[in-house]
């Protein structure tokens, strides 16, 4: 659910004037100290509630290898008991010896594919293990480390969801974070977006099969919208009575849940391809397969327990909703606000605005608050930096103040302070 971005509270975001040169700040300045260990504690414990989608992954990743390799050795175990028990009894030495031959040849190849699937599954397993070994390595004295880690892991997450998937394996390995990012589990998605992507729905047809029952128990309707647009497929080529018997046999199962929609896709058959209808002629847009990627990645990270947002907006967006003020959208907004940039603005569009009580005055010069302690001054041409860093230039010229934007030069001992109301 979106939020409005409507002001919350009072803002306090009103300029002090077009010729005066200050930064109006949405958040608190506070002088640079030292985190104490408590502090650091609870920040990492802050960190740590976060780390969710970290630990489910593989886990999900995990369960799902066993319960395939589970499913694939049954059926190869029910096969061979089914050959062994319709063999007949009256089979010659020489048939006999053959069907038992046949029989220990395909064990072997079992065994050899459970050998193999263990290995997966014990890989999957210390990969678990791993993360877990990781999260209880954070403590206070490897902070920064552990931090900077996870920035990593945020950035190979991003890429693989925007699928640059070289360069996100090439960053996992450089940075030897191999078994703490997801990639095996993104190329599984990678196969079924690209096929979709060249208008090919076997791969994701696939992909449902093999996730049918957490599919269906998510109550999904991916599967339904492949289907629709096999029969939209078929209309477009003209295979109209191909297309029927399609809808018999898949579309058919879902009427009772999808009426409305199964009725408006059938009655293409009637529109044609060619049809001016904008209700029908949308169904036949290109669109309609980017939005079958677009579904198909929320199923996906659904299924394996992901944020549907990647974790680096995410993150971006806990700290643009502490900065986003209506000051940001105007067009003096200094360049260092981050919200000055319209790639933030679009990230921010449904953040709410900051609760502001009071405005709050950042010197150009110094970016440090303006405040009692540090008070605005203002030159005679109007402009407004902080006591501090006008007492700092003149200590350093002789009494001389020169503005940083106009060049104006003044005496020290002129200005007037100006204060705050």
């Amino acid at each position: 659910m979106e939020i409005d971005p409507l002001p919350n509270g009072n803002t306090g975001t009103t300029s002090i004037g077009s010729s005066t040169d200050t930064t109006l700040s949405s958040t608190v300045s506070t002088p640079a100290t030292s985190e104490t260990p408590a502090s650091k504690l609870s920040h990492l414990s802050d960190s740590l509630k976060l780390e969710h989608q970290f630990l489910r992954v593989p886990f999900e990743h995990y369960k799902k290898t066993i319960r395939a390799n589970h499913r694939a050795v049954e059926k190869e175990v029910s096969a061979v008991i089914s050959a062994v028990d319709s063999s007949s009894s009256d089979l010659s030495r020489d048939d006999a010896v053959s069907h038992l031959s046949s029989l220990v040849s395909r064990l072997q190849g079992l065994k050899r594919k459970l050998e193999e699937e263990s290995r997966v599954e014990n890989l999957q397993a210390q990969r678990c293990r791993t993360r877990l070994d990781h999260l209880e390595s954070a403590d206070a004295d490897n902070l920064t480390e552990w931090s900077n880690t996870r920035l990593k892991r945020i950035l190979v997450d991003y890429m693989l969801r925007m699928s640059y998937y070289e360069s996100a394996a090439k960053l996992a390995e450089t940075s030897n974070i191999q078994d703490l990012v997801d990639i095996d589990v993104f190329h599984e998605a990678r196969r079924v977006i690209e096929a979709l992507q060249n208008k090919e729905v076997a791969p994701a047809l696939a992909w449902c099969a093999d996730n049918k029952s957490r599919l269906k128990k998510s109550k999904s309707k991916f599967e339904f919208q492949l289907r629709l647009q096999e029969f939209i497929e078929l209309v477009r080529a003209d295979n109209n009575m191909r297309a029927i018997r399609y809808a018999q046999k898949y579309l058919a199962p879902w009427g009772a849940t999808h009426m409305k929609e199964l009725q408006r896709v059938l009655a293409t058959l009637a529109f044609k391809s060619s049809t001016e209808c904008a209700t029908y002629k949308v169904l036949f847009e290109p669109k309609q397969w980017d939005h079958l990627v677009d579904l198909f990645k929320q199923e996906f990270y659904r299924l394996y327990g992901m944020t549907l947002e990647p974790l680096l907006n995410i993150y971006l967006q806990a700290g643009l909703s502490a900065l986003k003020t209506p000051f940001c959208y105007e067009d003096d907004c200094p360049k260092d606000d981050p919200l000055s940039q319209e790639s933030f603005r679009k990230l921010a569009v449904s953040l709410p605005f900051s609760k502001q009580q009071h405005s709050k005055i950042v010197c150009y010069i110094t970016k440090e608050l303006m405040d009692t302690e540090n008070p605005p001054m203002v030159l005679p041409n109007g402009y407004v930096y902080s006591t501090k860093a006008l007492e700092d230039m003149a200590r350093r010229n002789n009494g001389k103040i020169t503005c940083p934007r106009t060049g104006v030069v003044c005496n020290y001992s002129d200005l007037a302070k100006a204060f705050i109301s």
